[in-house]
């Protein structure tokens, strides 16, 4: 009967989530990151550019010049920026936030 029961609950709470679209990835996959990069990022790189020094543009050669190679580089940059760049530390992005800035990155500045 208990077996039941809880099989009963979980079956609930299982369809309830789904009928809400609410799962595990829902919030990731509702970051956009076009929107997020236009916040933070487009005052010093407006369309990928850069305006305090034009060799650290966000174009894959330029990044990769710089040692700065994929999301997970770009995410590690935010982080952890030379001088000159605001840090973004989680406080002010999560990591869900900033991955999705970085893999906006990577789609849009080739």
């Amino acid at each position: 009967m208990k077996k039941k029961l809880i099989s009963g609950v979980i079956a609930v709470i299982v369809c309830f989530a789904a009928s809400s679209g609410f799962s595990a990835t829902t919030k990731a996959k509702q970051l956009d990151g076009k929107a997020l990069f236009q916040k933070h990022c487009a005052v010093c790189h407006p369309n990928g550019g850069n305006i305090i020094n034009k060799n650290k543009t966000l174009s894959v050669k330029a990044m990769k010049a710089n040692g700065v190679v994929g999301v997970k580089g770009i995410v590690a940059k935010m982080r952890n920026p030379g001088p000159l760049m605001n840090k973004f530390d989680e406080k002010t992005l999560s990591n869900q936030e900033a991955k999705a800035i970085a893999e906006y990155i990577v789609k849009s500045f080739k």
